[in-house]
């Protein structure tokens, strides 16, 4: 619907038209160029400086990709650590949210002061890694989950859609003889649904895309994930474990750069628009209330 009616107010509604498509399409065209590189064979991405579209196709990259043991082996691991990392952090966030979302709770406004706490101010690389060392997660999926199973400003947000549903939800569910377990799983998080899908996303995207914890936590180049794959890729124009395929095949070094990094976006890019009606609504829902 049109804001302005007159003259001045069409033009100025079209010039920004004109202008948010044209940042559009300049945010567009890097992602554009690496799936068309990821296509394109090794001299045609050296001759053309930038093009969006191959002169010849070729699966080359993507054949190599896929018969390398270590991307295969990278591949599974990010998918499944992102998958049980995101279920942990969902669960625990939750059931921290729902006990400090009663206002008759005991030592409330304390927990509260420290979750803000620690929202501010971090540990720090050093001490982060020292308490991961100590707890024996070093080598272990669990150092990729764990340091960051509870995000503060998730937990916030939760914990205010919480206070905001209707006392009375949980009032007649108790005099049902409902638990509070029930309440939380039967009533509760039903109604969350738009906050828990705009978190859930949250949670895989930041697990998917972490680099650091895989590289402070794992020396294991077996345990490698995706993020880390692509870096030893794009550092080294070289890919680890070459595996099963013929020493006589020189493929081509920077159509597989960006077939590793288009493999590795394309999965969240997926999943996005199958959560992007719960997107605005969840951040919007409980952001207003302490």
């Amino acid at each position: 619907m049109k804001i302005h009616n007159t003259r001045g107010g069409r033009i100025f509604d079209a010039a920004n038209y004109v202008f948010l498509s044209l940042i559009g399409i300049i945010t567009l065209l890097p992602f554009i160029y690496v799936i068309a590189g990821s296509f394109a064979n090794e001299a045609e991405i050296t001759r053309r400086a930038f093009f969006v579209w191959p002169e010849q196709f070729t699966l080359s990259a993507y054949e190599y990709i896929f018969s390398t043991p270590a991307f295969i082996r990278a591949l599974v691991t990010t998918v499944l650590v992102t998958l049980v990392g995101t279920l942990i952090q969902l669960v625990l966030t939750v059931t921290m949210a729902y006990p400090l979302a009663k206002k008759n709770l005991r030592g409330r406004k304390l927990i509260m002061s420290l979750v803000v706490f620690a929202m501010v101010f971090s540990g720090g690389m050093i001490p982060t890694f020292l308490l991961v060392k100590d707890l024996g997660l070093l080598n272990t999926y669990w150092a990729l989950i764990l340091p960051a199973a509870i995000n503060p400003f998730s937990l916030i947000i939760i914990k205010n859609f919480f206070q905001e549903l209707p006392a009375e939800l949980e009032e007649s569910a108790k005099m049902d003889g409902a638990t509070e377990i029930g309440i939380l799983w039967r009533i509760l998080l039903p109604l969350s649904k738009p906050v828990l899908a705009t978190f859930a996303l949250f949670y895989a995207v930041g697990i998917w895309n972490d680099f650091m914890s895989p590289l402070l936590y794992l020396s294991d180049n077996n345990m490698w994930t995706l993020q880390m794959y692509l870096r030893q890729v794009t550092a080294a124009s070289d890919l680890l474990g070459t595996g099963n395929v013929d020493p006589s095949y020189i493929p081509p070094e920077q159509g597989i750069k960006f077939a590793v990094i288009v493999v590795a976006t394309l999965p969240i890019l997926i999943f996005y628009p199958f959560l992007q009606k719960h997107f605005a609504k969840g951040m919007l829902i409980g952001s207003v209330k302490g």
